[in-house]
């Protein structure tokens, strides 16, 4: 199925509200649904001014945006869509998993371990990946951004029940979703957290 990019690139509103793979906002009177990274949604709160860095993909049955805290993050996203089978589902994954500077270093060093851990990326998909995106995703930068704290959850088996709906619209199955989460049952992980220790538990599992 044909997909490309449209032309909204920035949102700047008010947060209507926030699940744990997407927000709301409302720009104008009008709502859209933005897919972001965990980390991303952990860090709105409804009623925010927020301002929203977009990539569109329109596709013949649907139009969907993705969100990104920064131009960086989104033009990362937009390169990895450049590599043969990597969709936008597997490109905000890998922002969930690494961030652009980490995800720099393991094209840059064709670490396929590291590109992995990308829920949907197998090897010859790693090796696509640092062999296609290759010097296109630019240097790394000296120092890292400092991973951002999660805040506790109310309830384990409402963060199982999150967890397990972001993965199944990730792409899934509810078994697959099920079994990650039982791995990572009694660690005390808030939503945002387990859902990155899931992914990563089944990052290698596809190809």
């Amino acid at each position: 199925m044909n997909e490309r990019n449209a032309v909204i690139s920035i949102l700047r509103g008010t947060v209507a509200s926030v699940g744990l793979d997407h927000i709301d906002i409302v720009v104008g009177g009008i709502g859209f649904r933005v897919h972001v990274t965990p980390a991303f949604a952990q860090g709105a709160s409804r009623d925010q001014e927020m301002t929203v860095f977009t990539s569109m993909i329109v596709r013949e049955d649907s139009m969907t945006l993705y969100g990104f805290e920064s131009a960086d993050e989104r033009d990362v996203f937009t390169k990895l869509l450049s590599v043969s089978g990597i969709g936008p589902k597997i490109a905000l994954a890998a922002l969930a998993v690494l961030r652009p500077d980490d995800l720099r270093r393991a094209v840059r060093d064709q670490d396929l371990t590291a590109l992995q851990r990308i829920p949907g990326v197998g090897k010859k998909s790693a090796q696509r990946m640092a062999l296609e995106i290759g010097d296109k995703l630019g240097s790394p930068a000296a120092l890292p951004g400092v991973e951002p704290t999660a805040p506790p959850a109310p309830s384990q088996d409402a963060v199982a029940a999150e967890v397990s709906a972001a993965l199944v619209g990730l792409g899934w199955s509810e078994a697959q979703a099920a079994k990650a989460i039982e791995k990572l049952a009694g660690s005390g992980l808030g939503a945002s957290d387990m859902l990155r220790a899931a992914l990563v538990s089944l990052g290698g599992g596809r190809g």
